[in-house]
């Protein structure tokens, strides 16, 4: 790998560090649901407090653009780890399709390389039980075709839902509803006194098996308190450790107890739920940073941090100032919050413009890891090593966005974005580095640059397609 001339003096050190440190250092990816790029204090927000997040997000790099490869939950899921667009996969939204055995995944190739390999909290990608009606899809026999286990995909435990759940007493949901609270958007946290029922999906933890106890209160403590032995028997295997987190928060339903929800006692009850879920889901990350401390971990644990779309729309999930929420490819329903965290290794206090999307991970790690990709089928994402070391790096690869069939595209490259978010509409130009809040559509005065992205976009849809067709199998 080389450097300019001018990087040298801040890249060798880091480098001298990566280098001669462990080659196989911890890997923790967390992913929230539904968390809008301005939901964390780390982008500006000042009134949700999400001080562990803000802090790992200090002691590491902050992407300026991360993008989620997809505007809804599922897609994300399945470019997260595998490096390659959803659509080739055949997972278009969320509740669709599965993650194929033919997948190459990377805890399938961590595994293979000694790691020791757990996925907790949500799944998404396809149904965990084929017996049980579970969430939107488990137990139906129309959908068993799409039975999927994390276990079939390289993870050696797990412990998840198919889909949603509450965000405190995930299973649970009161009989009645008080005046402010509904199914879709959340309520209080359900009191013992307080009659309640099923809320209609369970975690499982191997096939056909199902949790049975620790399923009560905060649903990110429920998660934390599988994720923590998990590592604890890493340690005690001496097998370096790669986990998955994929948190519900702050997916609707929010659920939030008194606690958390008193910290926004001044706001409406929406917020309370809102917010105080997410200051409920930092207090886990910190925790886990604290038990990576306590046993000596955090120096050789790269920690990945992003959310899985932009926030839900009539949610006071926000953007910030970019245009759109969840299910819209313009910049507010994909580009997410993000940091990455290997302390002593990656330079703190830095953030970063470089274009970056889920489907980078796989190769990064890779790259990282120095693990060769074991097959030439199309990868979308590419490695942000070299930005991780320090050195300068312009994405070679534009990112590609499919939606509802290709009603909803876009094509991001360093600059400019073509889109059409409505399939009725004709195509748009935005220039993202002057206008990132999308407000002019400039492709009447750079006709020549959307005629070449155009061109660009409708030879990957065609390897897309091809994809489809399981030609890469």
């Amino acid at each position: 790998m080389c450097w300019a001339k001018s990087n040298l003096l801040t890249v060798i050190p880091l480098f001298i560090s990566l280098f001669c440190y462990s080659q196989t250092p911890n890997i923790v990816m967390i992913m929230t649901d539904d968390q809008g790029w301005m939901d964390v204090g780390f982008n500006g927000n000042e009134v949700i407090k999400t001080p562990n997040m803000d802090k790992l997000a200090s002691m590491g790099m902050i992407f300026n653009r991360f993008y989620s490869a997809g505007p809804v939950c599922s897609p994300t899921r399945a470019s997260y780890i595998t490096g390659r667009n959803p659509v080739r996969i055949g997972i278009a939204d969320a509740n669709q399709g599965h993650m194929k055995p033919e997948e190459i995944t990377l805890p399938e190739l961590l595994k293979d390389n000694g790691y020791a390999t757990g996925h907790f909290g949500k799944w998404h990608l396809g149904t965990l039980t084929k017996e049980t009606k579970d969430g939107n899809r488990g137990g139906r026999p129309e959908q068993e075709t799409h039975y999927s286990l994390p276990s079939m995909h390289g993870y050696d435990t797990y412990f998840c839902s198919e889909s949603k759940v509450a965000t405190y007493d995930p299973l649970k949901v009161p009989e009645k509803f008080e005046d402010g609270e509904s199914l879709r958007y959340g309520w209080k946290a359900i009191d013992k006194d307080k009659p309640s029922k099923a809320y209609g999906t369970f975690y499982w933890i191997e096939e056909e098996q199902m949790a049975k106890d620790n399923l009560e209160g905060d649903d990110a403590r429920v998660i934390m308190d599988r994720v923590l032995p998990f590592i604890d028997q890493s340690i005690k295997d001496d097998d370096p450790f790669f986990t998955s987190i994929w948190f519900h928060t702050p997916h609707l339903p929010v659920v939030s107890d008194v606690q958390h929800r008193e910290l926004y006692a001044n706001l409406s009850f929406e917020k309370q739920l809102y917010y105080g879920t997410i200051t409920a889901l930092d207090e886990q990350i910190g925790r886990l940073w604290d038990y990576l401390e306590e046993h000596g971990l955090a120096e050789n644990t790269l920690i990945f941090f992003c959310s899985d779309n932009g926030p839900e729309v009539q949610t006071p999930g926000s953007a910030g100032t970019f245009r759109g929420k969840k299910r819209s490819l313009y910049e507010g329903g994909v580009r997410v919050p993000a940091f990455v965290l290997w302390k002593g290794h990656i330079k703190g206090r830095n953030r970063t413009d470089f274009p970056a999307v889920t489907s980078d991970y796989l190769p990064t790690i890779l790259d990282l890891l120095d693990i060769p990709y074991p097959n030439k089928r199309p990868i979308d994402g590419e490695s942000f090593y070299p930005i991780l070391l320090g050195s300068e790096q312009n994405r070679a690869k534009p990112i590609g966005f499919i939606y509802r069939n290709n009603q909803r595209i876009s094509w991001v490259n360093e600059q400019y974005k073509l889109i059409r978010d409505d399939h009725q509409k004709p195509m748009e130009l935005y220039d993202l580095i002057n206008d990132p809040k999308e407000s002019e559509n400039i492709i009447q005065q750079l006709p020549f640059i959307a005629a070449q992205m155009e061109t660009e976009i409708n030879k990957w849809l065609i390897s897309v397609e091809n994809s489809k067709k399981g030609l890469d199998y």
